[in-house]
């Protein structure tokens, strides 16, 4: 299992999937996660930190 903390940017929403930009560490294209996984508040251009199998906006 992976628990390594990640941080993303939201860079577009399409339905009910979000499209994350790594941010802390080159990545290869976005990464699709479905909406239901994300906070609610989350707009495109939020910030996330995924850690501990949980994404959290970080200001």
């Amino acid at each position: 299992m992976n628990l390594e903390t990640c941080y993303y940017v939201v860079e577009s929403i399409d339905g009910d999937y979000a499209h994350l930009k790594r941010t802390d560490k080159e990545a290869d294209g976005l990464k699709l996660v479905a909406r239901a996984l994300l906070p609610d508040e989350i707009r495109e251009g939020s910030r996330l930190k995924y850690e501990m199998l949980q994404y959290q906006i970080v200001d």
